[in-house]
C-alpha cells in the first residue's frame, strides 16, 4: 500500500510504501477515532442525565423542606394560640376561685359555724394509698391537666358553698318559724295567761292568752313566719288575725282596729299584720295574744321570753 505525501511549502510530493503492520496500525487509528467520539458522546450524555437527576432530586428535597417549615410554623402558631387561650382560662378560674373563697369566708362567719367546718382558706382535703409513679416529662401540654385539677378544686368550693347556702337557708327558715318575742312593736303586758277575775263580770274566769296594752293604731306584728288562715270578726275577739306556723303551732291576735293582711297571705316574722284597737269584748286598746299547739291553748309567756335563734 502506497501513501502519497504532498508538501505545501515546496509543492512537491513523495510516496511512501506501507508494510502490512503499518497498514494494520493505520486502519485501527482510522476506526478508533469515530468509536472514541461515539463513546465520549455517550459518556457525556450519561453524566448530563445524572446531573439532571441529581438537580431534580435536590429541588424536590428543597420543596419538601420548605413545606415542612411552613407546617412547623403553622403548628407553632396554633400552639401559641392554644397557650394564650389556656392562660386566659386559668386567669378567669383564679379570679373565680378568689371570689368564691371570699364569699365562702363571709358566709361561714355569718353562719357562726364551728371552726374548721368550712375552711375556705385551705385547699380541699384529698389523699389515698401510694400509687405507681409515671416518668412523664412536664411540658406545655400538661397545662390542660393543671387546668383540670384547678377546675376540680373550683367544683369543690362550689359544692361547699351549696351546702353552706342550704344550711343558712334552713337556719333562716327555722329562725323565721321560731315563735319568739312580743306581738307588738310598743306596749306592755296588762293581763297574763291563766285564772283571773273577768273584767266585765268580776267573777273568776280562765284567760287563754296574754294582753298587751298600748296606743291605738300601734302595729301588731307576727311572732313567726306563717300563713294567714283567718281574718275577720269573731265573737268575743272582735277583729282577729289567725296565723298557722307549721309543726302544729297557731297564733291569734284579737281586738284589732284593722287587719293589714288577708286569709292566704304568707307573712314573715316581725311583719305588721294589724293595727291595735279595742273591738269586741274589750275595755281599751290592746291585743289579746293566744298560742295553740296541736289544737290546745298553751301559755304564751315562754314564747314571749324566747330569743331568736
Amino acid at each position: 500500500m502506497k501513501v502519497i505525501l504532498i508538501s505545501r511549502k515546496h509543492g512537491g510530493s513523495r510516496s511512501v510504501e506501507l508494510g502490512r503492520w503499518s497498514r494494520a496500525l493505520l486502519s485501527l487509528c482510522c476506526l478508533g477515532l469515530p468509536l472514541g467520539m461515539v463513546a465520549g458522546g455517550f459518556m457525556l450524555g450519561q453524566e448530563n442525565e445524572a446531573n439532571s437527576m441529581r438537580g431534580m432530586a435536590l429541588d424536590g428535597l428543597q420543596d419538601e423542606l420548605e413545606q415542612q417549615q411552613k407546617e412547623l410554623a403553622a403548628l407553632q402558631t396554633q400552639a401559641e394560640l392554644k397557650m394564650q387561650a389556656m392562660t386566659l382560662s386559668l386567669a378567669r378560674l383564679q379570679a373565680r376561685m378568689t371570689r368564691l373563697d371570699a364569699l365562702g369566708q363571709h358566709l361561714t362567719a355569718m353562719a357562726d359555724l364551728e371552726e374548721g367546718e368550712f375552711d375556705f382558706s385551705q385547699p380541699p382535703a384529698i389523699g389515698g394509698p401510694i400509687g405507681a409513679e409515671f416518668n412523664v416529662e412536664y411540658d406545655t401540654g400538661d397545662l390542660s391537666a393543671e387546668l383540670g385539677l384547678f377546675q376540680a378544686q373550683l367544683s369543690d368550693r362550689e359544692q361547699q358553698l351549696e351546702i353552706l347556702e342550704s344550711l343558712l337557708a334552713n337556719r333562716k327558715l327555722e329562725e323565721q318559724s321560731w315563735l319568739s318575742g312580743r306581738p307588738v312593736e310598743k306596749g306592755w303586758i296588762s293581763s297574763y295567761y291563766g285564772k283571773r277575775n273577768d273584767p266585765f263580770t268580776g267573777k273568776p274566769a280562765f284567760h287563754h292568752g296574754i294582753d298587751f296594752a298600748g296606743k291605738e293604731g300601734t302595729n301588731v306584728i307576727a311572732v313567726a313566719s306563717g300563713v294567714v288562715t283567718y281574718t275577720g270578726s269573731k265573737s268575743g275577739y272582735g277583729e282577729m288575725v289567725e296565723i298557722s306556723h307549721g309543726d302544729g303551732f297557731v297564733t291569734r291576735y284579737s281586738h284589732n282596729k284593722e287587719a293589714l293582711v288577708k286569709s292566704g297571705d304568707v307573712v314573715r316574722k316581725g311583719e305588721a299584720i294589724a293595727l291595735m284597737g279595742s273591738t269586741g269584748r274589750s275595755t281599751g286598746a290592746h291585743v289579746h295574744y293566744e298560742v295553740y299547739k296541736h289544737g290546745r291553748s298553751v301559755d304564751p309567756s315562754s314564747y314571749v321570753r324566747r330569743t331568736s335563734r
